[in-house]
């Protein structure tokens, strides 16, 4: 699954890079225009004409995947190389002989795609193409650069035939380059996805090893990640970033690692002095994933620093507002809802419904506006959440 996901977000910015190397082939065909017109070799009419049609079509990709970002559709390579073939023809058409060099175009824009069968689309439609605009070019020759040869038979074998031969070569070359890259890819995903795995494993022993010195239970950690993960979809992030951002949630109070157990577990109320000491794990937490390498690890490394921050400033380290980063902002309302709801050796557990009161009534206080209008709009999640993920055991 996570393969797929990364190969069709591949195949969309090659889409965008297809799109971007067709607007760099119009600025070609503006080079053949006004090299062209100078020499006056053809009808300036249809020059002009034709070569206005062909920076349209190359425009087109721009269009439909840049400006109107349909750019996951399956089909859209066929489109981009269609076009570009269409393109090289109507050129070839016009110019004659002394385009052939833009039919390199086309199997350079299939090459972008880790696709054999497109380059094989590609050769096949180009081969079509060559000989159908020298047959119009023919035609039309007492208006455009006429053919290298008056012969036909002569033209064909002396220009086209070399033309379709190159055109082979380079698909030959470019197939075994794509079948190479292909695999490269295919292998680099494998091992991204395995050190990914390996990754949320490692973060999961951590975490569950600072829950359990704060006898806390592992279904904590398990429930406030698809918190996040529901909180994650509704402020439309991506599926990928959520995933990340449900993995970091786990780590959120790694600091309590640093914390003695006498603090961590003691029964009755903190002193001022020993609550400071709580209050630092933020600070242990944001010091130990300082240096860690991985996107995943930073966001940890963010949540872990700032997920007792409250919106009017009176959190563990001050930060008001927009100060608070927005994932921050996030694990707050995740992680007091389940600490509300939590049944622990010193405190019964809040009941579902107590929790939401609290957490809507601290909106604009503790927690972000904005956020506690999301939970409100899930808190039937939240609740199948709790309910699939209860405490198996209370310390």
């Amino acid at each position: 699954m996570e393969s797929n996901r990364l190969l069709s977000d591949n195949y969309i910015k090659i889409n965008h890079i297809a799109s971007k190397c067709m607007r760099l082939f119009a600025i070609l065909i503006l080079l053949y225009w006004v090299f062209t017109y100078i020499g006056g070799q053809c009808n300036i009419v249809l020059l002009c004409s034709c070569m206005g049609v062909c920076c349209i079509l190359t425009l087109i990709p721009t269009i439909f995947i840049d400006l109107l970002k349909n750019n996951e559709g399956k089909c859209i390579k066929y489109v981009v190389i269609a076009l570009a073939v269409l393109i090289c023809s109507i050129l070839n058409t016009t110019l004659s002989y002394t385009a052939m060099i833009v039919w390199i175009f086309p199997m350079l824009v299939a090459s972008l795609y880790y696709n054999k069968t497109m380059v094989l689309y590609t050769a096949l439609l180009s081969t079509v193409g060559v000989f159908a605009a020298d047959i119009v070019n023919y035609r039309l020759c007492d208006l455009v650069i006429p053919p290298a040869h008056d012969d036909f038979a002569d033209n064909m074998i002396l220009v086209i035939a070399p033309c379709v031969i190159a055109i082979f070569i380079m698909s030959f070359v470019s197939y075994f380059i794509v079948s190479r890259n292909s695999t490269m890819l295919n292998n680099v995903i494998d091992h991204a996805e395995e050190v990914k795995t390996n990754q949320k494993e490692l973060i999961y022993a951590f975490a569950e090893l600072s829950e359990s010195k704060s006898k806390s239970t592992g279904e904590h950690i398990k429930r406030v990640a698809k918190y996040m993960e529901v909180l994650g979809k509704a402020s439309g992030f991506d599926d990928d970033y959520v995933d990340m951002l449900s993995t970091a949630a786990m780590m959120h109070d790694i600091g309590k690692l640093m914390i003695s157990e006498e603090i961590l577990n003691k029964p009755s109320r903190l002193t001022d002095e020993e609550f400071a000491i709580m209050k630092s794990h933020v600070l242990y937490g944001d010091a130990l994933l300082s240096k860690c390498p991985g996107q995943i690890l930073q966001i940890a490394r963010t949540i872990a620093k700032e997920h007792h921050e409250k919106w009017d400033g009176s959190g563990y380290l001050h930060m008001k507002g927009e100060e608070i980063a927005y994932i921050s902002r996030l694990m707050a309302v995740c992680d007091v809802f389940d600490a509300l709801t939590s049944a622990r050796y010193y405190k019964k557990g809040w009941s579902m419904e107590e929790a939401y009161t609290e957490i809507v009534s601290q909106s604009g206080k503790q927690f972000d506006p904005k956020v506690v209008l999301l939970f409100q709009a899930h808190f039937k999640e939240f609740k199948q959440i709790a309910e699939q993920n209860a405490d198996k055991h209370i310390y």
